[in-house]
């Protein structure tokens, strides 16, 4: 194993070369945007096609335009491994949010190959389409075509910037959007051995630590209101006492710090939980400093790691409204509501890698990630999962990320030794 790890350490030219091919390609003048289906997105799956070329890597499309990249094992009925991560990003986001686990595959299995290294079974690494939810409204739609599960409607959806279906970017790409309506899934998961996702973490936590990795423990699931609102009255704010105003603002503001005196109640029993209210603004044509508003848009997103705090949060969400709105005059129009179940990791992998962690006399802590990933969606096909975190300051979907390759290479040492273990 010691030849293993100065192979992947021989290797860290490889991994930023391939960081810095993509930046070049996809920086936007402030930070990096590799659209969903957009241009960006496949100049980084075209680049990691050609590393793995270059390596000697098989090289293949599915349907929904994944790219995987596979090094053939000794045994190559065995159920495989994956490796993966998703190669899009937010608009003026960062350069390693989902590519990392991309690069980091590939060179893991570089290091392999230098090391004369075969695997006892096949290892591909998957480069995964369209996890961001901000182009198509849906999350994990690479991962979810893939594992035939996507959700009613997504090849309809419009892209946000110009207003065009997933289904016509796809074909566009050379996918084929009928044999995901029509035909069996693309990934047959009883023979998909486990899902191994490095990742940036897109949090504080292993920067305020002073800690290059962590293990992760799960994903937190959500439930989220994309288009809720709040219907009021309209009226002179100097001339309309207290007592008959129906005031949308105060309302949803109410209805806010409802849900925070939830997050507050729930940690401190030792339960998990975290919100947001990431749009929040009234009618720009009615709205004046003078006006009480008799309307708020807002949206909100719920997480937990509890499947059952999530399902038991939808209905204390409509409780919590038609209480204020039979105190205040107002009503709540709270629209759909988007579910994702919390993903979990796999004991036996997770235990793997603390194994790794263990023998390698690495530095690691455990972590819970409070971000969706595609971990999430292969958790949910009963695929043993499993994320590995990669120290990054500054947070994610910024231009400011800030993975240091030193981290990175740490994370790639324990993901080329777990595949060994499979």
């Amino acid at each position: 194993m010691e030849e293993l790890a100065r192979a992947v350490a021989d290797r860290t030219q490889f991994a930023a070369d391939l960081f810095a091919e993509m930046e070049k390609h996809t920086h936007d003048g402030v930070g990096i945007t590799r659209a969903s289906y957009g241009e960006g997105e496949q100049k980084a799956h075209d680049i990691m096609a050609e590393a793995a070329r270059e390596l000697g890597l098989g090289v293949a499309q599915d349907p929904a335009c994944n790219s995987y990249f596979t090094l053939p094992g000794k045994n190559r009925r065995a159920p495989s491994v994956l490796i993966g991560s998703h190669l899009d990003s937010v608009a003026q986001g960062g350069n390693f949010d989902g590519a990392a686990g991309v690069v980091s595959g590939l060179t893991a299995l570089a290091a392999l190959k230098d090391a004369g290294i075969t695997p006892n079974v096949d290892v591909t690494v998957m480069g995964i389409r369209a996890e961001e939810s901000a182009w198509f409204g849906v999350s994990y739609l690479g991962s979810r075509a893939a594992l035939g599960m996507l959700p009613p409607g997504a090849l309809q959806a419009k892209r946000s910037d110009n207003g065009r279906s997933l289904a016509e970017h796809m074909a566009e790409l050379g996918g084929d959007p009928e044999a995901l309506q029509s035909g069996p899934p693309i990934l047959d998961t009883s023979l998909i051995r486990a899902f191994l996702e490095p990742h940036i973490e897109q949090g504080p936590v292993l920067e305020e630590r002073e800690t290059p990795i962590g293990i992760v423990t799960g994903i937190r699931g959500n439930r989220r209101l994309p288009a809720a609102r709040c219907l009021g009255r309209y009226a002179h704010c100097g001339g309309e006492p207290r007592w008959n105003r129906q005031d949308a603002v105060i309302a949803v503001s109410e209805f806010v710090m409802a849900l925070d005196a939830i997050w507050t109640e729930t940690e401190a029993g030792g339960g998990d939980f975290a919100y947001t209210v990431g749009k929040f603004f009234t009618d720009p044509q009615r709205h004046a400093m003078t006006i009480v508003n008799g309307e708020v848009q807002f949206s909100l997103d719920l997480r937990s790691l509890d499947p059952d705090f999530l399902g038991e949060m939808e209905d204390r969400l409509e409780e919590i409204a038609r209480a204020i709105a039979a105190r205040r005059g107002v009503r709540f129009e709270l629209g759909n509501v988007t579910k994702a179940a919390p993903g979990r990791m796999d004991t036996i992998v997770r235990n793997s890698l603390w194994q790794g962690v263990r023998e390698k006399g690495l530095s690691a802590i455990e972590i819970a990630s409070g971000a969706a990933h595609d971990s999430a969606a292969f958790a949910a096909a009963g695929v043993p999962t499993s994320m590995i975190f990669i120290r990054n300051a500054n947070g994610s979907h910024n231009p400011d990320e800030a993975m240091r390759i030193e981290d990175f290479m740490v994370a790639t040492d324990l993901l080329a030794w777990q595949v060994t273990r499979f």
